[in-house]
């Protein structure tokens, strides 16, 4: 298994994550593996989610493409086991669900219900966290690594159904969906305006998710928009550290940090080169340095405009214990 610790781990943290993680190699019998959307209990308001087989391909970038950087190499062969993505960035609409449980901003969150307790349901935002751009269809945005778990958890408690954030191996595995160049649809930049919002196009605001065109697995604003949180710590030498057999299985980092975690896919706010399929970003202290709490705040930035999530749903759902391990995660104070 391909599988790095970049920090020292416990060996309790190890044996929960590794199985839950690995996610299994097969799906079962009686999974049904197409897609499908997922309602919010409570709500009209649902997820469509993508079936993705799994499979091998080259994660990071070769030597000579234009604006690599040397965190995505050395390319690796990885082989990534089936699971559902989100067809879009998950919207305003739904994260104010989470927020609020009721979806309506003017009920008290005394209204939520008992099984989720002040450490798993978010403070209320404590600015515009739309950054005046308005919510109705547009990605939610400005929530921390922890607070995006969190929906993740909060998402189970009412489905039953585990789910999470990508690795940065799947998210660009779907973001690929098969192809090898630079960006999904090739290697020439000059159509990206087809399928991203990004600094040529986006007039330096968010838009309405699943408004340009998807890739060839049908996933909308993988590049541009938002960027996208994945579970993992981000580790520049990542790809050197998860060993010399190929193809590597299911790789991970798993979080023991408080910075930096790995985003990607870029923003309406980025230039065409930090858009490729193979580029990677991370969070850094300086998006909190703005926040007006004290001590600052676990679940929201203060002015990142550019970050969002979508979620992963694999397709063997470990076991209640394993799903608990990756949700039962303390807030790490910040510094």
């Amino acid at each position: 298994m391909g599988y790095w610790f970049p920090w020292s781990t416990s060996d309790m943290l190890i044996c929960c994550l590794l199985p839950l993680l690995a996610f299994g190699q097969l799906i079962a019998q009686e999974t049904d593996f197409s897609d499908y959307q997922q309602p919010l209990p409570g709500s009209d308001l649902f997820i469509d989610m993508v079936a993705i087989q799994g499979g091998v391909f080259k994660m990071g970038s070769p030597a000579d493409e234009k604006g690599r950087r040397t965190d995505e190499g050395p390319q690796v062969d990885v082989r990534v086991a089936p699971f559902w993505i989100g067809k879009y960035e998950i919207s305003w609409d739904i994260y104010e669900y989470f927020i609020y449980e009721s979806g309506d901003p003017t009920v008290a969150q005394e209204s939520a219900l008992q099984d989720v307790d002040g450490i798993t349901r978010p403070t209320p935002p404590y600015l515009d966290m739309t950054m005046g751009m308005g919510k109705e269809g547009k990605p939610a945005i400005a929530m921390t690594h922890y607070n995006a778990i969190q929906f993740c958890r909060w998402l189970y408690t009412r489905t039953g159904v585990f789910y999470r954030l990508p690795t940065e191996a799947e998210w660009e595995y779907a973001c690929r969906a098969g192809a090898e160049t630079a960006f999904f649809f090739g290697d020439n930049g000059d159509d990206l305006g087809d399928y991203a919002w990004y600094a040529a196009n986006s007039e330096g605001k968010t838009h309405v998710i699943g408004t340009k065109k998807p890739n060839a697995w049908g996933l909308y604003d993988m590049l541009g928009n938002v960027c996208e949180w994945t579970f993992d710590q981000y580790a520049p030498t990542s790809y050197k550290q998860w060993g010399k057999v190929e193809p590597i299985d299911n790789p991970v980092n798993p979080p023991v940090e408080l910075y930096p975690h790995a985003v990607r896919g870029g923003s309406f706010q980025d230039e065409a080169e930090n858009l490729r399929s193979a580029a990677r970003a991370y969070s850094d202290p300086s998006w909190k340095e703005l926040d007006p709490q004290t001590p600052k705040s676990n679940w929201w930035f203060p002015f990142t405009p550019f970050v969002g999530l979508r979620i992963v749903r694999p397709a063997v759902q470990p076991s209640p214990a394993e799903i608990e391990a990756y949700y039962t995660i303390e807030p790490i104070p910040e510094y």
